[in-house]
């Protein structure tokens, strides 16, 4: 017998299919917010110049964005939860919006981030959204599905938004790039505007604790996988270039990140088929193949061919990884889990630049495999041991929307 959406009380159509258009609309929101928090990253020099700052100060405008993410998704969500949703993420994309032009016109150090710090707030609410909204548009059957699509902008801004980026900054100047990504933006307002559905927030006095979702079952290793995943990751992909260049790959790293970048929209095609029939299997996969692609780099970092083959399953291993991951804490937590993941995803996301830093100063850039090995080796083992709850073999919305 079928079950009434719980966050709906409404019985799901069988044969309903995915709204698209608002599932990609939601996409590029996300899309949108990796973009304006890396691109910094790919005209650095230039945006240090313009502001009469040091490289490293410049570098600030990416952690003060990344931090502000993960400090204030929990607050941020506790304090707009009875806002309706559909204005919340207006209003959050909005504000990505008139940061980015801001950026493209101040010469002013100060307050270019204070305009990164209230980007990186706006981003908290976009990543608390997302999957809450990709849960109600899509039926129990698609929902692991309708969560690939809308997530699937993040792995696509990182392989494809930012190299893009980067080439724009060197042909029209960092400025008139951050003003077209604001232009952009005012794009998205209106996609949102127009296909988005509206969805009242919760009451007040009905909202169950965020942090009480830690002690609901599977949630716990969830977050740990995430905490562990995205910092293996990080000190890798930000110190990506000293780690070329250190084995004598150092003029091939645009080609490089390119073939990640194919691998990873490979991975986000393949997870957004499978991923409400086999998560568990999908993430054990993409765990086992970013292991396996340390190896290839810890053993044959001098060898052109070993390199491009571990990009190849490395980007395999993270391009569906923010799907499958959103997609078994709400499983596993509901939509509260959610400003748990994003404070834990983008708290180590910065964590990744500052651990990396450390070791390419203490140990070189040879320790970058050795730490992911060190990291991913524990990821295998909670995913493997999280049969019951976390990474169950069958998903709860599979089970509910068949029974």
């Amino acid at each position: 017998m079928s079950q009434a959406s719980p966050h709906t009380g409404v019985l799901p159509d069988p044969a309903a299919k995915l709204p698209l258009s608002a599932l990609l609309a939601l996409a590029a929101a996300a899309f949108m917010a990796i973009l304006t928090e890396a691109l910094p990253a790919g005209v650095l020099p230039e945006m240090a110049h313009d502001l009469s700052v040091s490289e490293a100060a410049a570098g600030q405008t990416l952690t003060v964005y990344a931090l502000a993410t993960g400090l204030s998704a929990i607050p941020v969500s506790l304090a707009t939860a009875t806002w309706g949703r559909k204005r919340l993420l207006l209003l959050a994309v909005l504000t990505i919006t008139v940061a980015n032009a801001v950026t493209a016109l101040s010469s002013s150090y100060p307050l270019t981030m204070a305009f990164r710090l209230a980007a990186g707030v706006a981003a908290a609410v976009i990543w608390a959204e997302l999957v809450g909204y990709a849960r109600r548009l899509a039926p129990p059957r698609l929902v692991g599905r309708a969560i690939a699509i809308t997530m699937g902008g993040v792995p696509l801004a990182l392989s494809v938004g930012i190299p893009v980026g980067t080439f724009l900054g060197a042909a029209i100047g960092w400025r008139a790039t951050f003003g077209l990504t604001a232009l952009v933006s005012v794009l998205l307002l209106g996609w949102i505007t127009v296909s988005v559905p509206d969805h009242p927030g919760r009451r007040p006095g009905r909202s169950a604790s965020i942090l009480g979702a830690l002690r609901l079952p599977g949630v716990f290793p969830v977050l740990f996988v995430v905490a562990a995943y995205v910092l293996a990751h990080n000190i890798l992909y930000t110190y990506i270039s000293a780690f070329l260049g250190r084995h004598g790959m150092g003029g091939s790293r645009d080609l490089v990140l390119l073939v990640f970048g194919i691998a990873s929209v490979v991975s986000i095609l393949v997870t957004g088929a499978l991923v409400d029939r086999r998560l568990r299997g999908l993430t054990v996969a993409g765990t086992v193949l970013f292991l396996v692609a340390a190896v290839l780099l810890l053993v044959g970092a001098g060898n052109g061919f070993a390199v491009y083959g571990a990009m190849v399953l490395w980007g395999l291993g993270w391009g569906g990884m923010s799907a499958l991951l959103q997609t078994a804490v709400t499983d596993a937590g509901g939509d509260r889990a959610q400003a748990l993941l994003v404070t834990t995803w983008n708290s180590f996301m910065a964590g990744g630049g500052a651990a990396g830093g450390l070791l390419l100063d203490t140990l070189g850039p040879g320790s970058f495999p050795w730490s992911a090995l060190a990291l991913l080796v524990p990821v295998l083992a909670v995913v493997l041991g999280a049969r019951a709850h976390g990474f169950p073999a069958e998903r709860p919305g599979r089970r509910a929307s068949a029974s």
